[in-house]
């Protein structure tokens, strides 16, 4: 069951990790569109306003609020276009009709090379007096932008002889238009995102339920079919041991070549009983851990029972001629199975006695790091390795070419056995090599 929860658990996951990059690609996209709209329509405005500044003046002058057209300022053409003021690309540029002038908000200040104000003119906004437009100014100029925003004020600099004239229109009401809809799009996101994780995580064990179904189908053949293999093994061994004891008595009274060839037999097909149950015995163990539900955890001794373990793996790794070496951290402790980590410790050494080059030594690391405890045994190969290959070494079966054979009498489901015991004590576990000729299996263990 805890393999279908993980199983579950990143089918959640991925699906509100890929929902959240959409929506938040969504809107990104939309808010960035939104907000070069209303950087574009304000600039837009300011190009009209700056070509239009000095008539604006005029009429404030000779006491006129009023931005109609004056017949002695305006020479059109074209009659529709008569109720529009137009900036530097003339009728074919941008403009900006009398109603959106008389509710324009804007001001302008001229400022001399020597950086001294020349003229202010806050005639068409209330709310700026001249010691604010003068700050503004000032920091616009000293942001070396012809364009920008200073505080909710679009500006643009336009150099005139020996003078720079700051134009700033008040773009208040759009930009917090433009922050309202950010608010709403990120909340309606947010307000989505969490509907639908109800919605997957309602429908999440339907959706995987096929998978969850053969995968539970495939845990019971391979149990099932194990105890059943069991029984006709053992029988099998058993008349394999009365054989071998018959040939025995006949080869004691009539010594023959017959009665060799049949003994070397009977021990061939032994062997490979022995193996087949070996399989047998692990592949029920791995279905077992892989479940990992009647494991009994308790705080043990971590340290010591890696000492003992390798301890008592010293004489196989010397009759096979390699060397051991470890470095310990003392007194560490973690919480888990005595019996499974024991084993865990066993299948990684076996590992590495098989598959190490006899001139190079074993190294068994254990140390602290936070609240892990990190388990490390590295060995060289004669066989360079490639590291896309120690992806694999983890799955049921899977041997490299060169160094995963049956000829080391191995059958290929011994990492994966370590792989379902750290997963089973809530760890990980992962191989590398740094040269490919070395092998590093680090298991990282809660404590």
């Amino acid at each position: 069951m805890q393999a279908i929860k993980r199983l579950k658990r990143r089918f959640i996951a991925l699906a509100m990790v890929s929902l959240t990059i959409l929506l938040a690609f969504i809107v990104t996209g939309m808010n960035i569109m939104n907000y070069n709209d209303v950087v574009s329509d304000a600039d837009a405005k300011l190009d009209v306003l700056e070509q239009n500044v000095e008539k604006f003046q005029k009429w404030h002058e000779n006491g006129d609020k009023r931005m109609g057209p004056k017949p002695e300022d305006f020479d059109y053409t074209n009659r529709p276009d008569e109720e529009f003021l137009f900036g530097k690309g003339g009728q074919g540029g941008p403009r900006m009709s009398m109603d959106e002038a008389e509710e324009s908000r804007f001001f302008t200040v001229e400022v001399g090379e020597d950086g001294s104000v020349k003229q202010i003119n806050v005639d068409r906004i209330s709310a700026v007096k001249d010691e604010e437009a003068e700050k503004y100014a000032e920091e616009a100029i000293a942001s070396g932008d012809d364009n920008g925003f200073v505080n909710e004020f679009r500006y643009s600099v336009i150099k005139d002889g020996s003078t720079k004239r700051v134009t700033f229109l008040d773009c208040g009401r759009v930009l917090e238009s433009f922050r309202s809809f950010l608010r709403a799009s990120i909340i309606m996101s947010l307000i989505g995102l969490a509907l639908v994780f109800a919605v997957i995580t309602f429908f999440a064990g339907r959706i995987i339920k096929p998978v969850a179904e053969s995968y539970e189908k495939q845990k019971r053949f391979i149990t099932d079919a194990g105890h059943e293999i069991k029984t006709p093994l053992a029988i099998i061994k058993a008349n394999l041991d009365l054989m071998d004891m018959d040939v025995e008595e006949i080869e004691n009274t009539t010594r023959s070549e017959n009665t060799e060839s049949l003994k070397g037999s009977l021990g061939d097909i032994g062997d490979q009983v022995d193996r087949l149950a070996d399989l047998t015995n692990d592949l029920v163990y791995l279905s077992r851990m892989e479940e990992g539900n009647d494991l009994v955890m308790s705080e043990l001794p971590l340290s010591d029972l890696i000492i003992e373990t390798v301890s008592s793996f010293e004489a196989l790794a010397k009759d096979n001629g390699k060397s051991i070496e470890t470095d310990i951290e003392p007194m560490l402790t973690a919480t888990g199975s005595t019996k499974e980590l024991e084993k865990l410790v066993s299948i990684l050494l076996e590992n590495a006695i098989k598959y190490s080059d006899a001139t190079e030594s074993i190294r068994v690391t254990l140390k602290k790091d936070g609240r892990n405890n990190i388990l490390e045994l590295s060995n060289r190969t004669s066989d360079k390795q490639e590291s896309e290959s120690l992806t694999h070494v983890f799955e049921r079966f899977y041997r490299t070419d060169e160094s995963r054979n049956s000829a080391t009498g191995g059958h290929g489901i011994g990492l994966s056995m370590a792989s379902a015991i750290v997963s089973a004590h809530k760890g990980r576990i992962a191989a590398r090599t740094t040269d490919g000729y070395d092998f590093i299996v680090t298991a990282v263990l809660p404590q």
